[in-house]
């Protein structure tokens, strides 16, 4: 059973959300410069990308560095704890990419018994 306080359950709502595996894949690497990220991401808004990587740092996952530079420079790079998520976030892909074919076959079933005969 998973309760509501449930230490499976963090990593779970963790996961849950796609642009935190996403910037945690990003920042693989090493440490990125917000404009970066969304270079290599593509797809996400400046909006979204800060407030993922705000979640991030309230987790543990991403420290921030901002640089007393002009103009000012400010950097993600992923702490031990961050770093210790990739590889269950590769795990997932990996299974994303072994079965995507068998979802998205079973979602097409299941729209086609919608439809009727």
């Amino acid at each position: 059973m998973l309760l509501a306080d449930c230490q499976a359950r963090l990593a779970f709502d963790l996961l849950a959300n796609t642009w935190n595996a996403v910037v945690v894949c990003a920042l693989r690497h090493g440490p990125r410069r917000p404009g970066e990220l969304r270079a290599q991401i593509g797809g996400i808004s400046p909006k979204v990308l800060t407030e993922t990587l705000r979640r991030l740092e309230f987790n543990g996952l991403v420290v921030r560095r901002a640089y007393a530079e002009a103009p000012p420079r400010v950097e993600y790079e992923l702490t031990e704890l961050g770093q210790s998520l990739l590889g269950p976030i590769q795990a997932v892909g990996t299974w994303a990419l072994d079965h995507a074919e068998d979802v998205l076959a079973a979602q097409d079933r299941w729209e086609e018994s919608l439809a009727g005969p």
